[in-house]
């Protein structure tokens, strides 16, 4: 059982792992470059986030 259970499980991750990585037809390009492309501006969208709330919690009494 646990044999079958492995199979399975392997042949589930690779089939995500080639549907993540196949390019699209249109663009060129698949969903993990989107990601790459998009990284750097989440990345800069949270630390706007992480610096307001950090400046919103120093000012008040929770801090103290």
């Amino acid at each position: 059982m646990g044999l079958l259970r492995t199979a399975i499980i392997g042949a589930a991750i690779y089939g995500a792992y080639k549907y993540i990585t196949k390019p699209d037809e249109v663009t060129g390009k698949s969903i993990v470059d989107d990601l790459k492309d998009k990284a750097p501006e989440w990345m800069e969208k949270a630390k706007a986030y992480k610096e307001d709330l950090q400046a919103k919690y120093m000012n008040d009494d929770l801090a103290r």
